[in-house]
């Protein structure tokens, strides 16, 4: 499935391969996509979206549900 989240704090490089590596971590074989300047992260998974969601904030990052 799908999930779009919109995720606050994302600055950098750094940021996209911090969200990148939480969600891998969640689902290994989840397909991620980034748009920083809109604080967009739209997954291909099959795990729960809370599951991602806490995965990311994990990080420190803020993500509106």
């Amino acid at each position: 499935m799908n999930e779009i989240f919109q995720v606050q704090g994302m600055t950098c490089g750094h940021c996209e391969r911090a969200v990148t590596r939480a969600v891998k971590q969640v689902d290994p074989q989840a397909e991620v996509k980034i748009d920083r300047p809109a604080g967009r992260v739209e997954v291909q998974t099959s795990q729960p979206r809370d599951a991602l969601a806490k995965a990311i904030a994990g990080e420190g990052y803020t993500v509106a549900t």
